[in-house]
């Protein structure tokens, strides 16, 4: 019987540590369960996670496909590579950014790491990003702009520490449930209590003391009015504030009438003050997609932070805690290059280019100066034609990006490598499909959301037809750049050891932690500048502050003006379309989906639905944007707001309908809210969408 391997879950950021057990004939996982030595969750475990571990019921790709004239056909490894790197030097003939290349929050730090050593250092593109974009950048953003720094500066140990538990458009109940356990059991406390911000009545919401609804795209309005109540009633820790941060006098002078800001967000007076009063406790401020992904996504991150700053609500037990989707999410962030080089070093400064540089023995002036543009920047470069090639590894912007129609068009137009464990909407439009191997198949290290380092390990080999990902980087690397790694197959401990120097003296510091550390301790948090330290609450030692800023101090923001959705109802599509997470769904589901050509559910208040009962037949009706329209099976939901509709980001064809407005500051996309409408199927039609009539509509 095959051993027990200790090992980290890879659903979600959560980072609960996990027993696996490979099968005993064979190539799988055989049984999964908590781990109960592992630091983070000390045992806990959510069902999906093991569920998705042990039994993935994706289509699996399992040998090299390229495509001969419109079908995809099997070849042989050679082939496929040397194709692969033959386009990728003819693009870079053209220019270094003619090549873009897509990561994920789904692979390893070490594969994170080579993918953006590659990207960055030996093909030179700016047009270099990852599907965490998506999710987490305007919350990154935000946290670089208060505290010089990205990550929260909280950690898990101040969930039970914390009186009063905020969370603003997030719904952990559903996306974390093993973080949300601990939320519950403290808010569950004598002196505990649970505040939901959310327009959906969610399952989160369902367990609040108080569930505020405010009008969906709102939040800026809503945090600004709660900032000016809390300076008109006194509620501002003016010692904290005078002492440890800069910016405070600006920021206030610009503050809105709360009952105008009220009425603005839909809700009373009372209600702003109410939130205002939750702020005199310590008060843990969680938020999630539903603020990041906005036009006024970095906006309202930053004016929840400085809720936090303005109420001293910055130590132990409390502070601005953004909830990661993505599994490795911190990791792809702290070692990829994606927006900054390893260790949160930035782009802009040009040691930092210097260094890295001499790190990776290429010409520093083929290092990008800037990040680029971000997903939705570089599917505009395709459009416009400046890019010939692009691969993408582990993410499915086919379906995951908005308009999704338009992503495929420019996926289309490009030679497309796909580098994938399962068969994906991206994979249908690749010109080469690298099968690369998944969880329970990999050795390597990935970051949780509170910046635990712990160790993923393989109990299963792979089919002689698929890589890891790193062997496939290094392979196809060292083709575009001689000597850029090692020879494969490489080792993950020897990247994870290039990763550590180049973090060393950073904010992210990780070059204490080493994979014999691991294996005794199993997670450790950075900064961890030496063998035994690890990082608690950031930027505090005892009751003294310091920040990473220029000054030293904490920087309040002054967010722009709230200027409304990017994309507001009129009388042609007169319902609000917002998105979010399914309890069983696993990001576009390419894991875990029952089948591509299901029908999507749109919840939809009883009140709404009734107003259009003449365009369903047998539940099923069409949900309409100015980009596409997709058949869906309407299902009334009191827990959405009048005049909106709810559908699950993880199904591939809801996105063909949201908008690609990004945030200005963060490149993150505006998932949420966009103008939609109902119309009844034409089932004379022959347009259809996976199986799904989707053609011509009887508009009401």
């Amino acid at each position: 019987m095959t051993q027990w391997k200790p090992t980290t879950c890879m659903r979600c950021a959560v980072g609960c540590g996990q027993l696996q057990r490979g099968v005993d004939e064979g190539y799988g996982v055989d049984e999964v369960q908590g781990n109960h030595r592992h630091p983070t969750a000390n045992g806990l475990a959510c069902e999906r996670g093991i569920r998705e571990t042990k039994n993935p019921d994706g289509e699996w790709l399992t040998e090299p496909l390229i495509r001969r004239g419109d079908t995809l056909r099997p070849t042989t490894w050679d082939t496929a590579l040397g194709t692969v790197a033959a386009e990728f030097l003819r693009a870079i003939g053209d220019g270094r950014d003619s090549v873009a290349v897509l990561g994920s929050g789904q692979q390893t730090n070490e594969a994170a790491y080579a993918l953006g050593k590659l990207a960055r250092g030996g093909i030179g593109t700016r047009h270099f990003d990852a599907n965490t974009t998506l999710c987490m950048a305007s919350a990154v953003t935000a946290y670089y702009d208060a505290f010089a720094s990205d990550a929260p500066p909280c950690t898990y140990d101040d969930i039970p520490a914390a009186d009063t538990h905020l969370v603003w458009g997030a719904n952990p109940a559903v996306a974390h449930p093993v973080l949300y356990r601990w939320l519950l059991d403290s808010a569950n406390e004598t002196d505990g209590r649970l505040v939901v911000v959310d327009p959906v009545a969610s399952e989160t919401a369902a367990d609040a003391d108080r569930h505020v609804a405010l009008e969906p795209g709102t939040d800026l309005v809503l945090a600004r009015a709660v900032l000016a109540q809390l300076v008109e009633t006194g509620g501002i820790d003016r010692e904290f504030v005078e002492e440890y941060t800069e910016g405070y006098e600006q920021l206030v002078a610009d503050l809105p009438d709360v009952a105008t800001a009220a009425e603005t967000a839909g809700v009373t007076t009372e209600t702003v003050a109410d939130l205002a009063e939750a702020f005199a406790d310590p008060t843990l401020l969680y938020w999630g997609m539903g603020v990041n992904q906005s036009t006024h996504g970095t906006a309202t991150a930053r004016m929840l932070i400085n809720l936090c700053l303005a109420t001293g609500n910055l130590g132990p037990g409390s502070g601005p805690f953004s909830l990661t989707g993505q599994a490795n999410s911190m990791g792809t962030r702290v070692c990829s290059s994606k927006g900054t080089w390893p260790g949160h070093r930035s782009f802009e400064d040009p040691d930092n280019r210097a260094l890295i540089a001499e790190a990776w023995d290429v010409p520093v002036d083929r290092l990008p100066a800037d990040p680029g543009p971000g997903p939705v920047g570089i599917v505009d470069r395709i459009n416009r034609g400046h890019v010939d090639a692009c691969w993408v590894v582990a993410t499915n912007p086919a379906a995951g990006m908005p308009h999704a129609t338009n992503v495929k068009r420019a996926l289309d137009d490009v030679f497309l490598v796909v580098q994938d464990a399962f068969r994906s909407e991206t994979v249908e439009h690749a010109d080469v499909v690298l099968p690369a191997a998944t969880w329970g198949e990999s050795e390597g290290t990935v970051m949780n959301m509170e910046r635990r380092i712990s160790r993923v390990t393989a109990v299963s080999d792979v089919i002689d037809t698929v890589r890891h990902d790193l062997d496939i980087i290094a392979e196809i690397g060292n083709r575009i750049e001689p000597g850029l790694f090692d020879d494969p197959p490489l080792s993950p401990e020897s990247v994870f050891d290039e990763i550590r120097d180049l973090t060393a003296g950073t904010p992210a510091d990780c070059s204490g932690i080493t994979y014999d550390r691991l294996a005794e301790e199993l997670a450790v948090r950075w900064p961890a500048p030496d063998a035994t330290s690890e990082g608690g609450y950031r930027y505090v030692d005892g009751e003294d502050w310091t920040f990473p800023t220029d000054s030293g101090r904490a920087r309040f923001s002054t967010p722009t003006t709230y200027e409304g959705v990017p994309e507001p109802t009129d009388p042609e599509y007169p319902l609000l379309l917002t998105t979010g997470r399914r309890a069983g769904a696993y990001n576009t589901g390419v894991r875990n989906r029952e089948t591509a050509e299901d029908v999507p559910s749109a919840r939809i208040n009883p009140e709404t639905a009734g107003q259009y009962v003449e365009l369903l037949d047998r539940g099923r009706t069409v949900v309409e944007s100015r980009r596409a329209n997709v058949t869906v099976t309407l299902v009334p939901d009191d827990s959405i707001p009048p005049g909106a509709i709810w559908m699950d980001l993880h199904h591939p064809s809801v996105n063909d309908l949201t908008l690609p407005a990004i945030d200005p500051d963060s490149n993150e996309p505006n998932y949420k809210q966009c103008a939609v409408r109902l119309a009844a199927p034409d089932r004379s039609s022959p347009v259809t969408r996976g199986g799904v009539h989707t053609g011509t509509v009887v508009r009401r």
